[in-house]
C-alpha cells in the first residue's frame, strides 16, 4: 500500500521532491530535511497534495 508523496521546502515552498512511502507505517505527514536547490541550503521539506 505504498502512495505517491511530494516534497516541499518550508522556506520558499517549492515542490523538489517525489517519494514513496508506506501509509500503513506512516500515517501523518512526513517531515525531513533535505537540500534545496533554490534556497542553496538544506533545509525542511513537508509532505504536501
Amino acid at each position: 500500500m505504498r502512495v505517491k508523496i511530494t516534497l516541499a521546502c518550508t522556506e520558499c515552498k517549492q515542490r523538489n521532491y517525489n517519494s514513496m512511502k508506506n501509509k500503513k507505517n506512516d500515517p501523518d505527514r512526513l517531515d525531513m530535511k533535505k537540500y534545496c536547490r533554490f534556497c542553496r541550503k538544506h533545509t525542511d521539506h513537508k509532505e504536501t497534495k
